[in-house]
């Protein structure tokens, strides 16, 4: 546990017995003796030298004995239970118009976004094959002829 560095050299800062014997033994604060001549100061400089000698290595840590475990056990029996209240559920015409709703919404904007252009009774045009083919027509009738069945030579002379 760290401290925070006091600015102030004037005000000595009060800490808890707790907090004094952590920073006593993280080297960040000068021991008090007179603080620690009582059992619980003894018992807590203990403690936190056991905690501080088992996060170095995990042989010096004490296996709790039996009694220990039966009074840790009868502890938890006796805690009393807090039963967490039971769930109201919602009432069944709810539960399905919600999701009905939200589905109907869907469809609805979808059909409106995506709604198709009217349609409109167009009368076909025929296209007159003079006016579509005729540059058509025209250019290959040079290369060919203007009979029916002629064949088209790109060489110079037949």
């Amino acid at each position: 546990m760290q401290a925070k560095p006091n600015n102030n050299h004037d005000e000595k800062q009060v800490h808890s017995l707790e907090e004094s014997i952590s920073l006593w033994l993280d080297n960040e604060q000068s021991i008090d003796a007179d603080q620690l001549d009582s059992p619980y100061g003894r018992q807590l400089w203990e403690n936190y030298h056991l905690i501080g000698d088992v996060l170095r290595s995990e042989e010096l840590a004490i296996e709790p004995s039996e009694l220990f475990y039966a009074r840790l056990s009868k502890a938890i029996d006796e805690e009393p239970i807090v039963f967490a209240p039971k769930a109201l559920k919602p009432p069944m015409w709810r539960r399905w118009l919600v999701p009905t709703a939200a589905v109907s919404a869907a469809l609805l904007a979808t059909l409106w976004f995506v709604q198709p252009e009217p349609v409109t009774e167009v009368s076909p045009i025929l296209a007159n094959a003079d006016d579509l083919w005729g540059d058509y027509i025209d250019a290959h009738r040079s290369l060919t002829g203007g009979g029916l069945a002629t064949y088209a030579s790109y060489t110079v002379g037949n």
